[in-house]
């Protein structure tokens, strides 16, 4: 079930940050190198897009998370 925008956190950081090795992707929060560090510069739409990657790939999305 997907959440609301206005009912998430305001990074889908989890704070365990570590990259898969030639995946490219966080263990913690299974963004991309480029999506970690474009987050601050993206849209809404964008961040929206990430989100919902990351919900359908199945990532932990909660409203505990650290930001």
């Amino acid at each position: 079930m997907s959440k609301r925008r206005q009912d998430r956190p305001a990074s889908p950081c989890v704070r365990i940050c570590r990259v898969t090795p030639g995946g490219g992707r966080c263990e913690g929060c299974g963004r991309s190198l480029d999506e970690i560090a474009a987050w601050s510069r993206l849209d809404e739409d964008a961040r929206e897009a990430v989100w919902q990657r990351l919900e359908a790939e199945g990532w932990p999305v909660t409203d505990d998370a650290p930001a």
